[in-house]
């Protein structure tokens, strides 16, 4: 990978035509390549998040490089893709359908089952686009990061990342559990990507989920049922806090559930609503900032892998965007600082 010379200066303003955080790297040359997914056609609650990607980039250019934990990710390069024009092409087709059915509050008329079939069709579409691309992006020796809209959108990259990392488990922190099986009728709804990634890729070792509290009666009972779901809720979390355990000691026990090669599936309602406001469902709870980076940090320096991650659901408002930038950045930066070909 591409490294910045000492003539780059990190602290200089950045442009607001630069890249990414500033940096003058391209997706070619970069360790971290994100690649922007403006997708919400099956959000069941408030609209936004497909303007995620844009306002993220934007307020990249606000944050400082220096990161206390990692140091310097943005030597190693840290690149957005281009907007793809499949995609977005994909959901102008998907969103008027998809609207028609979650408006109508999931498939009740045969009208509704025709425009189901088509979302699923022009989904897939996606994922295997998503796929195709994060399969170049591991090839090269390089790190995807997925940045959505709605949560539905990781799934091709995750589905890449299990195909070529055998052992994969996915770290997912979330309000919600997204165990729901088509929920509201929609086999690729955001509500049910956990669920399509059990059901659909069992490759994948387990998932170890963090921060829910938000669910559904099947969905309890799936957990309960499901040997490769490890679930922290946040309930449990919050109560081992009152009992006096410290963060860093629930970390380490979330961590050891993990293999040594971990994707990262960040929805931003797992984070506490003061972080994510206009977030497209959020929920009271969650974890705090410190306690975010704190799991990263015991994550990070455990010596497992980050193989890549995704970071979806983020409002479009600029404190939300703000925020977004910044969970961007320390994802990117322990992605980078666990490779295995990166002297840490």
């Amino acid at each position: 990978m591409a490294r910045l010379d000492d003539r780059w200066d990190p602290d200089a303003a950045a442009s607001a035509e630069g890249g990414l955080f500033g940096l003058p790297h391209t997706p070619d040359d970069a360790a971290v390549v994100v690649l922007p997914v403006p997708w919400e056609a099956t959000c069941s609650y408030r609209l936004g998040t497909a303007r995620a990607p844009e306002a993220i980039r934007e307020a990249s250019l606000q944050v400082d490089l220096l990161d206390l934990d990692t140091g310097e990710p943005w030597r190693e390069g840290i690149a957005m893709e281009a907007p793809d024009e499949l995609i977005e092409r994909l959901h102008c087709e998907a969103f008027p359908l998809a609207r028609g059915v979650v408006e109508a509050g999931g498939v009740i008329e045969p009208a509704h089952r025709y425009m189901a079939d088509n979302i699923a069709e022009l989904t897939a579409r996606l994922h295997q686009r998503v796929r195709e691309w994060a399969l170049q992006v591991l090839d090269r020796g390089a790190i995807p990061g997925v940045l959505g809209g709605e949560h539905g959108v990781p799934f091709g990259a995750i589905q890449a990342a299990s195909e070529r990392v055998p052992g994969l488990a996915v770290l997912h922190i979330d309000a919600h559990a997204d165990l729901r099986v088509a929920f509201e009728g929609l086999e690729w709804s955001h509500a049910s990507i956990m669920d399509n990634v059990l059901s659909r890729l069992p490759q994948v070792s387990g998932i170890v989920q963090v921060g829910i509290r938000d669910l559904g009666h099947a969905e309890r009972d799936r957990i309960a049922a499901e040997p490769r779901l490890t679930t922290f809720f946040d309930r449990d979390l919050a109560w081992g806090l009152a009992q006096g355990r410290p963060w860093g000691a629930l970390a380490a026990e979330i961590v050891a559930a993990l293999p040594d090669k971990v994707w990262i599936s960040l929805d931003i309602d797992g984070l506490e609503p003061a972080l994510c406001p206009t977030t497209g469902t959020p929920v009271p709870g969650g974890l705090s900032w410190h306690q975010l980076t704190v799991l990263l940090r015991v994550l990070g320096e455990s010596g497992r892998q980050i193989v890549g991650f995704d970071l979806c659901e983020v409002g479009p408002e600029p404190w939300d965007a703000d925020v977004g930038a910044r969970v961007l950045y320390k994802l990117a930066g322990w992605a980078i600082a666990t490779r295995a070909e990166v002297p840490r």
